[in-house]
């Protein structure tokens, strides 16, 4: 396969506060820069795009020498929080705005969703900006024509073509557009977390149809904070943060270091009074995951304890506690209950062993639930803890290596030759 899209070290400059440049002398310093062919002065005093602390300039790098080659084919996934610089990304390699340096050579037709009205004009009818999409794709007529009734029938959106769009309601925009761009042939596609906007249904259809794309050969780029679609479509991704690229590679291992680096590890909590989680019912006090070997790394073959601290205030007649693991991705793992008892108010104290060689390496949230009289719950207490499992050092063990799924138990086997 053959790159389709090489960026390289592109960065993007941003005057905060202020519409345009701020004033005359400094669009005149820029332009004398660009005219001796230095670099933009204020370049120099620009900082890394972090949104949470206070700055020291008006000058920020939404982006700061990503560089990266998409293949022919490829689904990539781009991930990072808000404000890391993934639409700014999109934005560049889609040419609606051209980066402060760097170079970005693609090859082939772009088509982009990248927000609720991109590409079509509010007063036009959806049939109108079918057209027009696709003649500011280079697309002739008659080819426009003959996916015209594939488009239409994909978006659902048949009774309302003749209208103008401006009317549309959101996710009927999004539906739309999503279908224009996917239908009309490019050799790239675009799409930023608009999807969001759509209903489960719709959402369903675009990841099987950019499925399918992909399967034919052309390349799609994904931004998305949905977990499960970046791990079906992608088999690569990008992990920015702050306008840099902190990691590329396959997109599980992408998820998981992204996901710990964004959540508060923790294996040992305790609450006051008036802070605990809980309700009228029940208020949790302490929680807390130990080792056996008293060390705060866990790795896959180590077996530890869940300790939970908690106070009951209006005892039901029967009632257990049981936990729940999810992975950082909140997909669910397996939940345990124990056994039932006959409860007073008070303090209470339970603990539970997880054994070795069951969790595969990757992050972990402990959540804690509550029922009372065998059924009705009293109380979830969500990702009270969050840990990581790590892989065995090299040479140890036989768990070396990539495991798809959550759970990698060590079963009892036999082998034996039979002849």
């Amino acid at each position: 396969m053959s790159a389709v899209i090489k960026v390289e070290n592109v960065s993007k400059l941003y005057q905060l506060g202020d519409i345009g440049s701020g004033s005359v002398s400094n669009d005149i310093k820029r332009w004398w820069a660009s005219v001796r062919g230095k670099e933009n002065p204020f370049a120099e005093i620009a900082e890394t795009n972090d949104r949470t602390a206070k700055g020291n300039t008006d000058y920020v790098w939404a982006l700061k020498d990503i560089s990266f080659d998409v293949q022919q084919g490829e689904v990539l996934g781009i991930v990072g929080k808000n404000g890391a610089g993934k639409s700014t990304l999109l934005k560049i390699l889609s040419r609606t705005t051209l980066p402060t340096s760097g170079e970005i050579k693609v090859k082939g037709r772009i088509a982009s969703l990248l927000e609720v009205g991109t590409g079509f004009h509010p007063d036009l009818s959806g049939r109108d900006n079918i057209f027009l999409n696709g003649a500011i794709l280079g697309m002739k007529k008659r080819e426009i024509k003959s996916k015209f009734d594939e488009i239409v029938d994909f978006s659902g959106v048949e009774r309302y073509i003749d209208t103008p769009v401006k009317r549309y309601s959101s996710g009927m925009y999004v539906r739309l557009a999503f279908a224009v761009a996917a239908h009309l042939e490019p050799e790239i596609l675009i799409v930023d977390e608009v999807l969001s906007v759509g209903d489960y249904e719709f959402q369903k259809k675009c990841l099987g149809k950019m499925k399918d794309v992909s399967g034919l050969g052309r390349t799609v780029l994904f931004v998305s904070h949905n977990t499960a679609a970046l791990k079906s479509l992608c088999s690569k991704a990008v992990f920015l943060e702050n306008g840099l690229v902190k990691e590329i590679g396959a997109t599980e291992e992408i998820l998981n270091k992204y996901h710990t680096r964004v959540t508060d590890l923790s294996l040992n909590k305790s609450w006051t009074k008036e802070s605990a989680p809980g309700n009228e019912n029940v208020k949790i006090i302490s929680a807390k995951i130990t080792t056996d070997n008293g060390s705060e790394k866990i790795f896959i073959d180590t077996s530890f304890d869940v300790d939970i601290e908690f106070e009951l205030t209006h005892p039901p007649v029967s009632f257990f506690t049981g936990i729940l693991f999810n992975t950082l991705q909140d997909e669910m793992v397996f939940v345990s209950p124990a056994n039932p008892i006959d409860a007073t108010s008070g303090r209470y104290t339970c603990k539970c062993k997880v054994p070795g060689k069951l969790l595969n390496n990757r992050g972990y949230t402990l959540n804690v639930y509550f029922v009372k009289n065998r059924q009705d719950e009293m109380y979830l207490a969500e990702s009270l803890l969050t840990f990581d499992v790590l892989d065995l050092p090299r040479g140890e063990g036989v768990f070396l290596g990539d495991y798809v799924g959550n759970i990698r138990p060590q079963l009892d086997w036999t082998i034996k030759r039979i002849d």
